[in-house]
């Protein structure tokens, strides 16, 4: 399949994407596919592509379909199996990560990302993702450069905990006056922000939200029973979430100051 989708005009890499491609899966995860495209990908080609192989007509999002991020590409069902494809435009990509290098990141409004997209994601995306069709090697130079780090992002993302401390600080205002949404919303982004920065401090790029608490938890500068502290403190959302919030921040800025 990822030979035929590089026939597609516009496309010029596929990539396999999400928890089968870094071995995280589970029995009925489904299979994503990045198709790396360039210019304007033929979205009629890619719909008779789908439907000669799934055997019934299939919705293609052209870009911008999905959102200003996720951008576009297609829900099939192959053999009873779910397969995503997923657009993304490579030279976007690439003008994405020069930015990564110089420190400089977007978090953009996204459905389906409640604590928004951070454009990271794009060459966390290539680094963590298995190459399966790429005729002119562009995305394999470009996933061997994603793979090492930037410095200068990871002070940016580092550097940009001091939002959580800022957060929590309007959350306790709101718990005052039991505004839940709004405390709910300060805590969720602190914690977002909190994850973002444990993973940039050990060089890793975070995909999306599902999953982060636990992957940071896991990291050596992630305070004691973060997960567990986190999730208690989403759960009461009142004064005293509010200043367990507090003590995790101060807790994770402390791990992670030179």
């Amino acid at each position: 399949m990822a030979g035929r989708l590089t026939e597609v005009p516009g496309v010029v890499a596929v990539a396999l994407g999400g928890s089968r491609a870094r071995g995280t899966h589970r029995p009925g995860s489904d299979w994503d596919l990045g198709l790396y495209y360039r210019g304007e990908p033929d979205v009629t080609a890619l719909a008779r592509l789908a439907e000669e192989l799934t055997g019934a007509p299939v919705e293609i999002a052209a870009p911008g379909g999905w959102g200003p991020w996720v951008n576009g590409g297609a829900w099939l069902t192959l053999d009873g199996v779910a397969l995503d494809w997923i657009l993304r435009d490579l030279d976007r990509v690439e003008r994405v990560w020069a930015d990564c290098c110089e420190g400089r990141y977007e978090v953009g409004t996204q459905p389906g990302h409640p604590l928004g997209f951070w454009s990271p994601a794009y060459p966390g995306e290539v680094a963590l993702g298995r190459v399966l069709a790429d005729p002119q090697g562009e995305l394999t130079v470009l996933q061997e450069a994603v793979r090492h780090y930037p410095e200068p992002l990871r002070a940016a993302l580092v550097a940009a905990s001091w939002e959580a401390e800022f957060s929590v600080a309007a959350a306790r205002k709101s718990a005052g006056r039991g505004d839940a949404l709004h405390v709910a919303l300060c805590l969720s982004r602190a914690f977002g922000v909190l994850v973002q920065s444990l993973h940039a401090h050990h060089r890793r790029y975070v995909l999306n939200e599902k999953g982060a608490l636990a992957s940071a938890a896991a990291l050596p500068a992630a305070p004691p029973d973060f997960a567990a502290r986190v999730s208690a403190a989403l759960t009461a959302l009142d004064a005293g979430a509010v200043e367990a919030a507090d003590a995790l921040v101060r807790e994770v800025r402390t791990a992670l100051s030179p």
